[in-house]
Parts: structure tokens; sequence; C-alpha cells
């Protein structure tokens, strides 16, 4: 993925001058030069050179001056490993055990990345974060296991940050499915959660409700987080209420979100609730129980909406009003980028867009009781 421009690199001591022994990496040249990795790569190798790209005159004078003011040299023997491709493509999974389930949520990830793999020519080794065990699952030696294949496509709402770190900046094309802004030069593939949940919260202000809650679980994992965000600005756009009273997080939705806690909402004037997806779908499950519990009717006395997909065991319930999340053009959008970074390659995919669904678990609130 190709950054937008930033200042040239500054002017500093050569390595020598330093008193530095070890050898710059293509990630210090980039991060000076304010480039992404994989532009780095692309500019310094022969093939680029040879054959052209998309990559600005400007940008290039930079990349190359940030090199020069390390003293980077390209290593003979990186070089001769990556020319050596296997052409196999790793996959990890941070669950305790892959996903084999048809209704489990990484299975439709798993066949966009199949079918895009096989279409270019790649095969595919799956790792799991169970094959090491306990806390060692997403330990280096777990991880460092990946490096059998070209690059590795890695998905799970947690991940373990210090080892991806050290496994971008050796220069070994990762991409996460999933956006992970947090780790500078990591490469990921995402849904548009912010705007898909900001439209559902548009869904619900239309059909009349002005008081609406967000029930999610009480982590920082980003697609958590760019729910809530698009939930918040929907809320704004609407003119509706929003701030800390318009989220409920929750570390146990189960023993949270309770018949008691529902009917106080409603006492407040709350009309419609919605609920994040996750892969325990803990805050959908919570939910569907209170409203059965406090002897309540989805739409009737109360709206429903879930961000995402419901959990396969509900499948037999009515359909909620949300989205559906992109999961088979997601998984093949990276594996094209992951594609492009072991070619050495710019990458860079948009934002995927999630669609609507209309569902059966929303209507105008009820009127006056």
């Amino acid at each position: 993925m190709v950054e937008q421009p930033r200042k040239g690199p500054r002017r500093g001591r050569t390595p020598a001058a330093t008193g530095r022994t070890s050898r710059p990496r293509q990630a210090e040249v980039a991060r000076l030069a304010g480039v992404s990795q994989a532009t780095v790569s692309l500019v310094l190798s022969a093939k680029a050179k040879a054959q052209g790209s998309a990559i600005s005159d400007e940008t290039r004078q930079r990349v190359l001056d940030a090199a020069r003011s390390l003293g980077y040299v390209p290593d003979p023997a990186a070089q001769r490993l990556a020319a050596a491709r296997n052409n196999l493509l790793g996959v990890y999974s941070f669950t305790a055990t892959f996903p084999t389930d048809v209704e489990h949520s990484y299975y439709p990830f798993l066949v966009g990345v199949e079918r895009e793999a096989a279409a270019r020519g790649y095969d595919l080794v799956l790792f799991t974060g169970s094959s090491s065990g306990g806390a060692k699952a997403a330990g280096p030696e777990a991880l460092n296991r990946v490096r059998l294949a070209d690059g590795c496509l890695f998905l799970g709402r947690h991940v373990p940050i210090a080892e991806l770190k050290r496994m971008v900046a050796d220069g070994f094309p990762v991409v996460h499915l999933g956006r992970r802004e947090e780790l500078e030069g990591l490469s990921w593939v995402g849904a548009d959660y912010v705007s898909a949940s900001s439209e559902v919260v548009r869904h619900l202000a239309a059909l009349g409700h002005r008081r609406i809650v967000l029930v999610r679980e009480d982590d920082d994992a980003p697609a958590s987080t760019d729910r809530q965000q698009g939930f918040l600005e929907g809320l704004e756009a609407a003119g509706l209420p929003g701030g800390s009273e318009a989220v409920f997080r929750c570390a146990d939705p189960g023993r949270e979100v309770t018949p008691e806690r529902l009917r106080s909402w409603i006492a407040e004037g709350v009309t419609a609730f919605v609920a994040e997806e996750t892969d325990t779908g803990g805050a959908w499950r919570a939910l569907r129980t209170a409203v059965d519990e406090a002897g309540l009717s989805c739409p009737d006395d109360l709206s429903l909406a879930l961000l995402g997909s419901p959990p396969s065991d509900l499948a037999g319930d009515p359909q909620p009003t949300g989205f559906d999340v992109p999961r088979h053009q997601l998984g093949a959008a990276a594996v094209r980028m992951l594609a492009a970074l072991v070619a050495g390659e710019a990458a860079e995919e948009p934002l995927v867009a999630c669609a609507f669904r209309a569902g059966a678990t929303t209507g105008g609130p009820p009127g006056p009781r």
C-alpha cells in the first residue's frame, strides 16, 4: 500500500558516523522517506527499474535520498531468498481451532481467499493459533512457522502486535484481514464498518426512533471501535442524543444485559437497540434473551438491529435488520494485496462496502403505554 507523501527525509548522520554496526533495513528507509515499505521495495528493485512503475519521480527520489542517508545497501542473501519463491501463501488464524464449520464467520473469508489464490496460481498453507497451545499460540516460535510461505495473511480480532511488528520490520510480506492502523507499516484489507453502521442508525431514525442504544463488548478491537464510530456518527447526523449514554459496554453481556436493565432503558424512552457482531455473538444473544425473558416482542415493543450477521445457531430466528459483511470479497482482496507485496509491487485496496439488510426486527416506535 503506497502511503501519501509526507515531508522528505531528514538529513542525519550515516551509520558509520553513529557507530552503528547493524545493516539498515528497508523499514527504516520507509520511515525516513515517509512512505510504505512496499514502495521502498519497488523503488529499489531491479524489476521496477526495468519495467517502470506508477511511483512519482518525487517519491522515488525521496526514497533514494533516504537510502543513501542511511547507507542502505540490499542484502544479497535476502535478495536470493526473495527470488526463491515457493508459490505458497500462508493463512494464520488466531482462533483456538481453525474453523471448518461452514457457518463459522471465518469460513466465507477463507472461501474468498482460496478462490483468489487459485486464480493467481498460489497454493495455501494453513496455520492455527492452537497448534502450539495456550499462551504460546501467538508467540515468536509459532509465528515464525509462517515464513515457510512466501507471505502470510492473518485473521483475528486480537493479534500479537509485537510479533507482527517484527515480521513487518524484517520485510516479510504480511497482510491482516481487518483494519489494523495501530501497527505502522502493516498492510490490511477491511470492511467499511463506519459507513454501514451509520446507515443502520439512519434507517432507525427514519422509522421514527429518537432514543437508540448500542450494546457492545468491552474491548478495543478495531472492528468494534469502527462500528461504534459509525453508530455515533449516525446519531449525530440524525440529530439524536449520543455520547456515553448511547453506548453500553459490557464485559459479560449475558450477565449485564438483563430483563431489568432492558425495562429500565425502555422506561427512559429508548425504543431501539443495536448490537455489534463478534466471534461470540454475545451482545446479540444477550439482547434477544432479555427481550424474551422480559415478555416483550420485537418489533412491536422495541426494535433491534445487528451490525453484522447473527450467530449461526440463531439462523432460524427472524432475519435481523443490519448489514452483511462482504467476507468473500474481503478474502479475495487480501490475497490480491499479499500477492502484490510478495512480488515487490505497490498494493492498495480500498475499504469494501457492506450491504444494508432490511431484516424483520425493526419497525416504528411503539405508541404511548
